[in-house]
C-alpha cells in the first residue's frame, strides 16, 4: 500500500510500535482494556449495580463500541485481512467483543467478557518484552517433555483415589455422609491432594485410619511432579546452552546470551557464530 495513504498511516499506528503514536495507541489499548475489565467486575457485585447499574452499562456500551471500531481499523489497514481474522490475536480480539452483543438475547453470557484481559499480552510487543518469553518456551517445552510422565503420574493417582473412595465407602457407608462411590471418590481427591474440606469426615476409627494414610500418601504424591517436571527443566536449560568454545582456556557450556566465559572472563565469539544444539 502507498506510504501516503490512510490505510498505510493507520497501519503503521495500530500493529506498529517503532513510533511514538503506534506505542501511545497501544498503551491506551492496553488501559482501555483493563478499565473494561474493572467495569465487568463491578457489574457483578450486587450492591454496586444497585446504585450504578446505568452507568456501568453505558460504560460497557462504550468499551464494546470501542473495541468494534478498532477490529474494523484492523481489518482495514492489515495487508492480509484474513490472516490477521484467523490469527490468535485477531481472534481474541473477535471473541472480546461479541458477548456483549450475544448479551442482548442471552444476558448470563455478558460476563465472559473477560476473554477481553487476554488482550493485555499485547503488552509484551509494547514494551519490547518479547525476548522474556523464551524463558517461557523453556519452561513450555519441559512440560510437553514431561507429558507422558505426568500422564502415568496422573492415571496412578486416578486409582488410588478410585480405590480408596471404594474402601470409604464400605467402610463408613450413607448412614456417614458417603453416599456413592462418585462421592466417595470425590473425598479421596480432596484428601489426597490435601486440600480438606471438611464436608465428609469418617466417623468409624477404621474410616479415620484410612484417611490418615489417605493424607500421608498425598504429601508423598506432591513431590512426585514436582521432581519430574524439575528434571525435565534441567535437560532443558542445559540443551539450551551453546557449544562455543571459550577462546581463551576452551571450555564449553555457556548460556546462550552469554558475551563472555563464565570461567575466566574472557570475550565469547559473536552470538551469529555461535553452535547451538539442534532440538532431537
Amino acid at each position: 500500500m502507498p506510504k501516503s495513504s490512510l490505510q498505510h498511516q493507520l497501519y503503521v499506528i495500530i500493529f506498529g510500535t517503532h513510533t511514538t503514536a503506534g506505542r501511545v495507541f497501544d498503551i491506551g489499548l492496553i488501559i482501555a482494556i483493563l478499565t473494561s475489565l474493572l467495569v465487568l467486575v463491578l457489574e457483578s457485585l450486587p450492591n454496586v449495580m444497585v446504585e450504578w447499574s446505568t452507568q456501568l452499562r453505558y460504560g460497557e456500551y462504550f468499551f464494546t463500541g470501542l473495541f468494534t471500531i478498532e477490529y474494523i481499523l484492523r481489518l482495514y489497514c492489515s495487508p492480509k485481512p484474513r490472516a490477521y481474522a484467523t490469527s490468535f490475536y485477531g481472534i481474541i480480539d473477535l471473541l472480546a467483543i461479541l458477548p456483549t452483543y450475544i448479551a442482548i438475547f442471552f444476558p448470563s453470557v455478558a460476563f465472559m467478557g473477560v476473554i477481553r484481559l487476554l488482550r493485555v499480552m499485547r503488552i509484551f510487543r509494547v514494551l519490547k518484552l518479547v525476548r522474556y518469553l523464551q524463558d517461557s518456551n523453556i519452561l513450555l517445552r519441559s512440560l510437553l517433555m514431561a507429558k507422558r510422565k505426568i500422564f502415568i503420574f496422573f492415571n496412578t493417582v486416578a486409582i488410588l483415589v478410585t480405590i480408596f473412595g471404594s474402601l470409604i465407602y464400605v467402610i463408613e457407608g450413607p448412614q456417614n455422609g458417603f453416599t456413592s462411590i462418585p462421592q466417595s471418590i470425590y473425598w479421596a481427591i480432596v484428601t489426597i491432594t490435601t486440600v480438606g474440606y471438611g464436608d465428609l469426615v469418617p466417623q468409624t476409627a477404621l474410616g479415620k485410619g484410612l484417611a490418615s494414610l489417605t493424607m500421608l500418601l498425598g504429601y508423598s504424591i506432591l513431590a512426585v511432579p514436582t521432581g519430574i517436571i524439575t528434571a525435565e527443566l534441567n535437560n532443558e536449560m542445559k540443551s539450551h546452552r551453546t557449544l562455543v568454545k571459550c577462546p581463551n582456556c576452551s571450555k564449553t557450556g555457556h548460556e546462550a546470551d552469554a558475551m563472555y566465559c563464565k570461567h575466566c572472563g574472557s570475550d565469547l565469539a559473536e552470538p551469529d557464530e555461535r553452535v547451538v544444539p539442534v532440538d532431537k
